[in-house]
């Protein structure tokens, strides 16, 4: 022991103990440094030192101090969870501590030394019960918080359900309300021009015998949707012309391709043509032929510019479908009885086809591709569309879709195969009328047949959709055929390629 460290820390003032503890020095801590370790005080040479220089009360409150800290460094969780009042047992035992006289001698050191054993042991005690009660407290009140906390969690979750449940009901009713006429509503599209009464003039004059068609054109016919599996698809038509001794094709595509797909190959289908015969291409497309023609030309325009002399779209969904949104779009009625997985088996096994063909007619991959790909505006296009009757006469109406070789005595006989088509289309323009309040062929909406910028036909007969490219076993003699329909549309649509063209050569003089 050095000569006055006794004199010196019997001349220490009051707080002295605390000020230890809150500054202590560097060169003590590195050398007489406190370790606690199951509950044992070890530093054997540092024990001795502090019970026999120091006054005994002031240095058991030193020793119970630090042993605090250290406890608490122990017990993390307790002192994550109650820090003040750690420190306040801290500052009570110091406080004890304190009053004790500061006059007591080195003589009472060894009783000193067992009262403050006894000291450490009542305080560790206390220490220990503080300790157990308040990680049991703290305990309970985490346990608590987690129930309010469970509790608002579920309950957010059961609002979050009740809301999705809304907004799944909504969805489904609402279907395709807010899609159908889209493009009547977005902004930067060309109006369209009504051509009826001119239509039904050249109608008047085809049927009359009056035929002005050029042989300078080829005709080129695009079948819509599932053509591939009705071989009298446009057969009459291309009959008809064929007659009138004009080029006439019908497009061998993939009905149940995807747009851009058959975009691709009626592009190279018209420059097939145009090279074998050197002459021009009239387009008239039916239903997704229409879609499809109309894409070839948006996609390929700068290599068919000079290839393609106008485009006709007859029943065609250009701007989307409400049924083929009904049947595949999530949350809507072909949801609940599995129409989805219905036509993807009927496209893709049954028939070898590609979902996709009918995905295209959505109103969602519609509004995708025109606004990516946009009909240039200096090439004619007509549009052509028409509302199916319902009244009970269309219910017996059957339309010839093939025809079947039999043998019958000894020779073949040809029997016609008869679909309902009539009846299925007024039970989709009734269904469409009733959720929607849109007239329609069937299949496709009036306002979503009208291609921005055209020219519109929009005839008062009725004519359901499959009225175009299928007869009828009971066609009305005095009305005009769908033959005389698509000689007068390609008429017309002629007519217009004139007048647009000329309307050029006006601005560019």
């Amino acid at each position: 022991m050095r000569p006055g460290f006794l004199k010196r820390v019997q001349d220490r003032p009051k707080g002295f103990v605390a000020s230890m503890q809150e500054v202590p020095s560097s060169k003590e801590e590195s050398s007489n440094k406190l370790v606690v370790e199951n509950n044992q005080l070890q530093n054997s040479a540092f024990m001795p030192q502090i019970f026999t220089s120091v006054p005994a009360l002031s240095d058991a409150a030193t020793y119970l101090a630090q042993t605090t800290s250290y406890l608490g460094q122990c017990f993390s969780n307790f002192v994550e969870t109650a820090p003040q009042n750690s420190t306040l047992e801290g500052q009570e035992l110091t406080t004890f501590s304190s009053s004790q006289p500061e006059d007591a001698t080195c003589s009472g050191s060894q009783s000193s030394l067992g009262s403050g054993s006894l000291m450490l042991e009542h305080s560790m005690t206390r220490i220990n019960t503080s300790s157990s009660d308040r990680l049991s407290s703290a305990g309970n009140i985490s346990q608590h918080v987690r129930q309010q906390v469970q509790r608002a969690e579920n309950a957010q979750s059961g609002g979050s359900m009740l809301q999705s449940l809304f907004a799944r009901a909504r969805k489904t009713i609402r279907g395709s309300a807010d899609d159908i006429g889209w493009l009547q509503r977005e902004p930067g599209m060309p109006q369209v021009e009504d051509g009826s009464k001119r239509f039904m003039d050249l109608l008047d004059n085809v049927r009359k015998g009056v035929h002005k068609l050029p042989n300078t054109l080829v005709y080129l016919l695009v079948p819509g949707l599932f053509s591939n599996h009705g071989p009298l698809y446009f057969s009459s038509t291309k009959m008809y012309f064929s007659k009138m001794g004009l080029a006439c094709h019908i497009a061998r595509i993939h009905s149940e391709a995807s747009v851009e797909k058959n975009a691709r190959e009626i592009k190279e289908y018209i420059e097939e043509i145009y090279w074998g015969s050197g002459k021009r291409v009239l387009l008239l497309g039916h239903s997704k032929g229409g879609v499809d023609a109309a894409a070839a030309v948006s996609m390929y325009w700068s290599e068919l510019k000079d290839k393609v002399a106008g485009i006709a779209l007859a029943q065609s969904p250009y701007g989307g479908s409400p049924i083929a949104s009904d049947i595949l779009r999530e949350g809507q009625l072909g949801d609940y009885v599995r129409l989805r997985q219905l036509m993807e088996i009927l496209i893709c096994k049954v028939i070898k086809g590609d979902i996709q063909a009918l995905e295209d007619l959505t109103y969602e991959r519609r509004k995708q591709f025109l606004r990516k790909y946009r009909l240039p505006k200096e090439i004619p296009v007509i549009s052509f569309h028409t509302e199916a009757g319902i009244s009970p006469a269309v219910l017996a109406t059957l339309s010839q879709v093939a025809h079947a070789e039999l043998p019958m005595a000894g020779q073949a006989a040809r029997v016609p195969v008869v679909m309902p088509l009539a009846a299925a289309m007024a039970a989709c323009a009734q269904l469409l009328q009733t959720r929607y309040g849109e007239k329609s062929d069937g299949l496709v909406t009036r306002r979503d047949a009208e291609v921005p910028g055209s020219v519109v036909v929009r005839p008062d007969r009725k004519l359901d959709h499959a009225w175009m490219v299928y007869s009828s076993m009971s066609d009305d003699p005095t009305e005009a055929n769908s033959a005389q329909v698509c000689e007068a549309l390609l008429t017309f649509l002629m007519e217009v390629g004139q007048r647009r063209r000329h309307d050029i050569t006006m601005k560019d003089d």
